[in-house]
């Protein structure tokens, strides 16, 4: 296929940046030039020509559309778990599989096919998910009978029905009621013998209701605000019930996190993690478009775990400590900077790694990307889950403060040490995350609803594995910094996956990143509850590695093939925008698509799981 042409002219302006490597010293690194843009904002303007008509799907609008009215339907039925809402988002999506169904597929064009297959695909998921939420209230259903009274509540008031006050006065004393029976019972399914009228439950369930629960008291108070003070006779009524009902829910959530899941107030919490089982995570993998087995991949991650060893073992002999690298990575994490310095650090190698790809031509640099990213500095409470880099436009720099204690000050530094942040630099700026989010909105913007972390993060952590071909690691001390978070990748297969299917515990997964990988304990706890608290899906950190694997597999396939230069074929990653790596396999390759497609491109080809 010939290569796809580029887009936007970039417009250079100012000298190429002159950047000098990052000291390997525990002090702050040299100062360097900044890039400069004359202070010239115009710099920044492509030549708006190349633009018009490049729009290529025909069914932009139809996606588009599609995003607009489940965004407004959304706001509309907000209250997750509520049966109003499943109801009127499973009618929403069955009328869209429907009309779906009548767009004649043949005359389509590849682009337009592309967006028919990722809708197509989102919404059967988003189907599954309605199913999955359903199954995970009955679960729970015991432990919150009261669901159904505040959603109903809340979904009169956005029915603006006029309120009975007294009525509704009633109904909160009745709320009130079931909450402490529904607490009373708990607590004597807490104890060994049964007792009629007892609710048994585990630490997941009760997790899930004790988050339930509080997001219903937080939907009662919006519901009573709306009325309250607007209304005399409502409030008149419902000041003293609510109130009760109010404490009621409180009560009841501290009694599960403090006496069901071991919640004590001025520790950190426990981590729960909600296991979704084999079955699920298939599932998951083939929305995904992953075609390979939970135990393929473990297989895969633990090859290139033993590559990463190898490696590592190779570094240690470098520095004279032999085979030993849990030596070697010692030493590396105590090549840190001083308190203050970490800024420092951090914009050195952004432009170290600015520098990289634009003498190599790697990707397109708009200017407006590389001049706009910005740093900021991550609270204490926030690096209890986060103990490592977040980035995109702006970086979010984990590391300590005075007010830690000293434990932590320690375990921070060396977990954001010099040559550990050598990696996670570029990976969340450039050529990661911050070109990634740059691109994404301004090509194929209407894909926003097929974003996937397999793309998000894939490339981020493909990066990874370019930069180390391109010996951007220079010392041994360096190559130790970037194989560890290559490694750590490779174990976030084995402990997510794990943890899912379960055969790992979170305690487990902790001591997997500690013994195996090397990590300080603190940042493995906080590692190991970011992935399980549910703020990311089950599938996220696998997606790190095996995303970058896709994206390496197609550049062997079309770069070192000769049929597209390295630049043309980033460029045609970042543009396609955020969907499956193997949806952009098929633009590229100018692939036939059929109607009843499926995941089938084995990109890491047959892989056995034999021990």
């Amino acid at each position: 296929m010939k290569p796809n042409a580029r887009i936007v002219m970039q417009i250079v302006t100012g000298a190429l940046l002159s950047v000098r490597a990052c000291a390997l010293s525990a002090g702050p690194p040299p100062q360097t030039t900044a890039p400069s843009t004359d202070g010239s904002a115009a710099a920044y303007v492509s030549d708006v020509s190349l633009l018009v008509g490049q729009a290529e799907s025909e069914l932009r609008d139809v996606v588009e559309r599609y995003t607009a009215d489940r965004a407004a339907l959304g706001r509309r039925y907000r209250v997750e778990f509520s049966s109003q809402r499943r109801t009127q988002m499973r009618e929403f999506y069955s009328a869209w599989v429907a009309a779906l169904d009548g767009i004649r597929f043949d005359g389509l064009g590849l682009s337009a096919r592309v967006d028919y297959l990722l809708l197509r695909n989102r919404i059967r998921w988003e189907l599954t998910l309605l199913a999955r939420e359903e199954q995970r209230l009955n679960e729970m259903a015991p432990l919150v009978p009261f669901a159904g009274t505040i959603f109903e509540l809340e979904e009169a008031r956005r029915r603006m029905e006029t309120p009975d006050s007294e009525a509704l006065a009633a109904t909160l004393a009745r709320l009130a009621a079931e909450v402490e029976k529904t607490r009373k019972a708990v607590e004597a399914g807490l104890k060994p013998e049964a007792t009629e009228g007892a609710i048994k439950t585990n630490k997941i369930v009760a997790y899930r209701a004790a988050e339930l629960s509080e997001e219903l008291r937080r939907t009662l108070e919006q519901w009573f605000r709306f009325y309250n003070g607007y209304d005399p006779v409502f409030t008149w009524w419902n000041s003293a019930p609510h109130k009760k009902a109010d404490e009621a829910l409180k009560a009841y959530v501290k009694f599960l996190r403090e006496k069901v899941i071991g919640i004590r107030e001025g520790e950190d919490e426990p981590i729960i993690g909600d296991p979704i089982g084999r079955e699920a995570l298939v599932a998951d993998l083939a929305f995904e478009m992953i075609p390979y087995t939970p135990e393929e991949l473990v297989a895969i991650a633990e090859r290139e775990f033993a590559w990463c060893e190898a490696e590592m073992r190779k570094a240690a002999r470098d520095l004279g400590l032999g085979d030993d690298w849990k030596a070697a990575l010692e030493r590396v994490k105590n090549r840190h900077v001083s308190p203050g310095e970490q800024p420092d650090v951090i914009r050195e190698l952004a432009r170290e790694a600015i520098a990289l790809v634009e003498q190599r031509d790697l990707v397109t640099m708009p200017p407006l990307a590389r001049d706009i990213w910005r740093m900021e500095m991550m609270s204490p409470e926030r690096q209890k889950e986060n103990p490592f880099f977040l980035g995109g436009e702006v970086i979010q720099v984990s590391f300590p403060t005075d007010t830690m204690a000293q434990e932590d000050k320690l375990m921070s530094m060396r977990g954001n040490n010099v040559h550990f942040a050598r990696a996670t630099v570029f990976h969340e700026l450039i050529p990661g995350h911050h070109l990634q989010g740059f691109m994404s909105e301004r090509y194929n913007p209407h894909r926003r609803p097929f974003s996937t972390p397999f793309w998000t993060e894939g490339w981020a952590f493909y990066w990874e594995m370019v930069f180390w071909d391109l010996n951007f690691p220079r010392s041994p001390e360096d190559r130790v910094g970037m194989l560890f978070w290559r490694m750590h990748r490779a174990a976030r297969i084995i402990f997510s996956l794990g943890f899912h299917l379960g055969t790992m515990t979170p305690q487990q997964c902790v001591d997997f990143l500690v013994e195996r990988v090397g990590h300080e304990r603190a940042n493995a706890t906080g590692e190991v509850r970011r992935s399980f608290r549910g703020n990311y899906p089950p599938l996220y950190q696998i997606a790190y590695m095996i995303g970058g694997l896709q994206f390496r597999a197609l550049r062997r396939e079309l770069v070192d093939s000769g049929r597209m230069t390295e630049r043309d074929f980033h460029d045609a990653g970042l543009r396609n925008g955020r969907i499956p790596v193997e949806m952009i396999r098929a633009l590229l390759t100018n692939q036939p698509l059929e109607r009843e497609y499926t995941t089938r491109w084995k990109f890491e080809g047959t892989v056995s799981t034999k021990r």
